[in-house]
């Protein structure tokens, strides 16, 4: 799949790089998209959820009355969950939502989501950009000639841009990143992908290595 190269300006440079069908054009797995979302959204919960029991909240250990005789019900301390202030029962305790993939699984689900963006041409590829200093102005009107200003957008690096990153790190909706670090999650939950001309030779890269 051919893509053209844009420059800072949103303009064509006339060069065009070539997304691996092995990655970008594969028969997407639904399934396994799910399960890396759901693990993703999964590991996010903090999962400190709790409640006390009836050794834990307040109140005296004394028996209310005896046992027998009185006409009434049996009655253990006022602790009982039964009453006003006492303990819960089968509450939840802190655990953790951490589910297991395998690496395998967590791979096909990325490359569906590549995938998809790709079929709903959702990619820009960009020459690779470079700042002297941080300076949000100039991230911002790079957006807006590409024309991701009003968009969830990803902008994937080779590897990490101090520079880029605070540059773009108090613009709504954007994130930066690295090719390693991008999952499934944020590659579905946003609406482009902005790829630098460097993070996609890392693919083809990838690609003739596997092939070798």
């Amino acid at each position: 799949m051919q893509v053209d190269v844009l420059n800072i300006q949103g303009q064509k440079t006339g060069k065009t790089v070539e997304l691996p069908e092995s990655i970008f054009g594969i028969e997407p797995n639904d399934h396994v998209v799910y399960l890396a979302v759901k693990q993703y959204l999964a590991a996010r919960r903090a999962g400190t959820h709790k409640v006390k029991t009836r050794a834990e909240v307040q109140g005296a250990s004394r028996k209310l009355h005896k046992q027998k005789g009185t006409g009434g019900s049996r009655k253990g301390n006022i602790r009982n969950p039964l009453y006003k202030g006492g303990g819960t029962i089968f509450g939840p305790k802190p655990h953790k939502y951490n589910l297991k993939l395998n690496r395998k699984v967590k791979d096909l689900a990325k490359i569906s989501a590549l995938t998809y963006k790709a079929k709903d041409a959702a990619i820009i590829v960009v020459e690779d950009i470079t700042f002297d200093a941080p300076k949000t102005k100039q991230a911002l009107a790079i957006l807006k000639a590409l024309n991701v200003d009003n968009k969830k957008t990803i902008i994937v690096l080779p590897e990490y841009n101090d520079e880029l990153y605070l540059s773009t790190r108090n613009v709504p909706n954007v994130t930066t990143t690295v090719l390693a670090d991008v999952n499934t999650y944020e590659i579905m939950n946003a609406d482009i992908l902005v790829f630098t001309e460097n993070a996609v030779n890392i693919f083809t890269e990838e690609e003739e290595l596997v092939e070798a």
